[in-house]
């Protein structure tokens, strides 16, 4: 069996329970080593093959995970994150399909979520914003569809948690600003969770300039709107004495 496992945005005890436990009894450990760092795979047990696959191509991880299970050997796939963005597991999936290998999913915590308890936010205001998009820009890896860009999906003004974008931040606030306007808030996490974690905070018309400052060039998540500002916001009506539901039914 192929377990892949989402290893969480960096901290070692941000993986869960689940995917701990199965690094743990594999004998086998292929990790995404430019992102997953070494204290999360030290839990292989001893004897374990573990390998970095950020050298490896799509064909030579494949082979890893043919080799093992004809062997009668569990794998655990360990990616960063959750496997749910950008964890590039589709085609190993298909791969796999192709080679009748089974396999399994263990979520993980993504970055958006490590970015906002770093920046202690909570992403949806009542009465502020109440939309999460969870996306990206184009890049040399892969292009983005018709429709999904920056200012198509700022119509929504809905909170941004844009990935694999620093390089690219000049196209954001150049997409951005004209829905956003200039003062919106922005934050800039930069490897969420790890010990070198870093974070700007700015809003659109200055986060740029405060980027090229940090020298920031990779690994961090960029999250924009109204949310990461707002002060004044409605309370939530979940705790409100007046509002019944069926774990708290209308006092008569």
């Amino acid at each position: 069996m192929i377990h892949f496992i989402g290893a969480g945005p960096g901290a070692p005890d941000l993986i869960t329970v689940r995917g701990l436990r199965l690094i743990e009894r594999c004998p086998v450990c292929l990790y995404a080593g430019s992102l997953v760092p070494e204290a999360v795979v030290a839990a292989a047990p001893e004897g374990a093959r573990v390998i970095d696959t950020s050298a490896l191509t799509l064909d030579e991880i494949v082979a890893e995970m043919r080799a093992a299970h004809t062997g009668g050997l569990d794998v655990a796939r360990v990616h960063s994150g959750d496997l749910s963005l950008y964890g590039a597991i589709a085609e190993q999936m298909r791969r796999l399909d192709a080679l009748e290998i089974p396999y399994d999913l263990t979520p993980g915590v993504p970055a958006f979520a490590a970015a906002a308890a770093a920046l202690g936010l909570e992403l949806t205001l009542p009465g502020v914003v109440q939309t999460v998009i969870l996306t990206r820009t184009a890049v040399r890896a892969s292009l983005m569809p018709a429709g999904e860009e920056l200012a198509n999906l700022a119509q929504s003004r809905a909170t941004l948690a844009i990935h694999l974008s620093i390089a690219n931040l000049a196209k954001v606030v150049r997409e951005l600003t004209p829905v956003y306007g200039g003062d919106c808030p922005v934050a800039v996490v930069h490897r969420a969770s790890w010990p070198d974690q870093r974070i700007l905070r700015g809003t659109l018309a200055d986060i740029r300039a405060q980027a090229k400052a940090a020298g920031m060039t990779r690994t961090a998540i960029i999250l924009v709107g109204r949310a990461l500002g707002a002060a004044s916001f409605s309370e939530s009506r979940l705790y409100a004495p007046e509002h019944s539901h069926v774990f708290r039914p209308r006092k008569r």
